[in-house]
């Protein structure tokens, strides 16, 4: 294998970084063709210096070494100060390490110069939704009139399931066949939700007991993961945690809920907290290590993963 090639598969291996098919369409692409002639496209045009410092920072940020990470990205920016790529990652990075407001500096720096690129929007549009932000604040910092870039929005908002600033986005795209199917599919999904929050009832009937009150929310929270119904399934659970604090199937659900969402990284972080409050239930330890394991799997630390699962009680 070619060093050319040797540091693609590193940078496919760790990120999938060229190439992260949204498949909301189910339209079958030849993805690996794609990924190499990006990058190869991409790698060509720097100098060894460059490109040993990006990949470098690739392999830090996946190891969640983020202080390395951002300075080999800097080090990238120093070199060539222009390349938004280098500004993404440098947004995607900071995010991780929870450095919100500079991540959003270096996203909506790469969206600016590249406002149709899906990818560098839906760092944006996480970036926003981390610190809390609007869908009428985003519209504010991104080139909005751009009508590519509402349908990507249109499209990240329904992928998040945040089905009303979809529908909000989609008012203001033009009538194609893409606005057309991406309509349907949101309000199927907006009618699914209401079929199964009319199966798991969410009314919050006040009881004087507070364990009647812990066991009507586990019972509710049981109902949604069997019924498959994870936006609301978050919902409960996040409320869940803010009434009852040390309640591990709470975390449980809460980090259940996070991975479904593909929001690994936050899953570890609420699974871990619940193995504090565990006391003796040997099958929710079980559910919570396979949690985990698969959240680090996704992240890919096999490390991790396995010793997780090398916890688990055969048996329960």
């Amino acid at each position: 294998m070619t060093r050319m090639k040797k540091l693609i598969s590193i940078a496919l291996f760790f990120f999938g970084f060229f190439w992260v098919p949204f498949n909301v369409f189910s339209q079958e692409e030849d993805s690996e063709i794609k990924v190499e002639q990006s990058a190869e496209v991409f790698l060509e045009e720097y100098s060894d210096a460059f490109q040993e410092n990006f990949f470098e920072a690739l392999k830090q940020k996946g190891i969640e070494n983020y202080d390395k990470a951002i300075n080999l990205f800097l080090e990238c920016k120093r070199i060539d100060a222009e390349n938004k790529v280098v500004d993404h990652e440098l947004a995607k990075v900071y995010m991780e390490d929870k450095q919100y407001v500079v991540a959003e500096e270096y996203a909506f720096t790469a969206l600016q110069s590249a406002p149709e690129n899906l990818w560098y929007l839906d760092t944006a549009v996480a970036i926003s939704q981390k610190q809390g932000g609007s869908l009428e604040s985003l519209r504010d910092q991104i080139p909005y009139s751009n009508a590519k870039l509402k349908e990507h929005l249109a499209l990240i908002y329904y992928q998040r399931a945040n089905y009303a600033n979809a529908l909000k986005v989609l008012k203001d795209v033009k009538k194609t066949t893409f606005s057309e199917d991406l309509s349907y599919k949101i309000n199927d999904s907006i009618e699914k939700q209401k079929a199964s929050s009319q199966t798991v009832s969410f009314s919050a009937t006040a009881t004087n007991s507070g364990s009647n009150d812990i066991s009507q929310y586990k019972v509710r929270l049981k109902g949604l993961i069997t019924a498959n119904n994870i936006p609301f399934l978050l919902q409960l659970s996040e409320e869940a945690l803010e009434t009852y604090p040390s309640q591990p199937y709470f975390y449980y659900a809460n980090g259940y809920a996070l991975n479904k969402k593909a929001k690994h990284r936050d899953a570890i972080e609420v699974l871990e907290a619940a193995l504090d409050y565990m006391i003796g239930d040997i099958s929710l330890a079980n559910k919570i290590y396979k949690e985990l394991s698969e959240a680090y799997n996704a992240i890919h630390n096999t490390v991790k993963a396995n010793m997780y699962l090398r916890k688990v009680k055969p048996g329960f």
